[in-house]
């Protein structure tokens, strides 16, 4: 059954597309342990469905022919600054680090799907979708098999104090000819030593296996860039 007044079953509908895609977006995200994951993905998609089908349909009462008009556009434009500064907070939020930029891009494309779902514009907002998935899964495979080891390793390091582990975590990356273009420590107490260091190089995606079997080395993490 269809309602004139903007809560019909179309709408019901479109808020549940925008909900189904946005929530699989969100999954993705929280399976790679991004911080903005299943419930932002899916909160940001439908409240932005809900907005959009907000500004079409809830001043209809309001309307009268030659005196009052409104642009349904309005609110809808808002969004996209609104989300920006979501994704700005995902940003800089990060240790001073410029990181968090693809789960930041991702929350503005599930509001944009969140408003093509809204809109009406289902095919779009489920092509869109499925262009995350080759993007954040294709993209990502392709990055680390480009001539020249393209990319960049993140790693959290944390290994006992005074053995020398450090030295030989750098020969050893030396000996696969992995360059590490950043090295910090991010903590040092209790006989432990936690270091964050980023490696570039050929097949650089195998350092955290490689680097493990290192005497001396109780844990390493690795630290995604985006």
């Amino acid at each position: 059954m269809m309602v004139s007044n903007g809560q019909g079953w179309l709408q019901i509908g479109e808020l549940t597309t925008a909900f189904a895609l946005s929530a699989a977006i969100g999954l993705e995200r929280q399976i790679r342990g991004k911080s903005a994951g299943l419930r932002t993905q899916t909160i940001v998609g439908t409240a932005s469905a809900l907005i959009l089908l907000v500004s079409k349909y809830g001043f209809g009462d309001i309307l009268a022919t030659g005196q009052v008009v409104l642009d349904p556009s309005r609110i809808a434009a808002q969004i996209v600054s609104g989300v920006g500064f979501l994704g700005a907070g995902l940003i800089i939020t990060r240790q001073g680090a410029i990181r968090g930029l693809t789960t930041a891009a991702a929350v503005w494309e599930t509001a944009a799907i969140g408003m093509a779902a809204g809109a009406g514009l289902l095919l779009l907002a489920v092509v869109v979708t499925a262009m995350h998935f080759v993007v954040v899964l294709g993209f990502t495979w392709l990055t680390k098999h480009l001539p020249g080891g393209t990319g960049t390793t993140r790693l959290r390091v944390s290994y006992a104090d005074g053995k020398g582990v450090l030295r030989d975590l750098l020969a050893l990356c030396t000996s696969h000819r992995w360059s590490i273009t950043s090295l910090r420590i991010t903590d040092d107490r209790d006989g432990e030593v936690t270091v964050s260091l980023d490696l570039t190089g050929p097949d650089h995606a195998a350092a955290p296996t490689v680097l493990a079997a290192t005497e001396g080395v109780r844990s390493i993490e690795t630290a995604d860039d985006d």
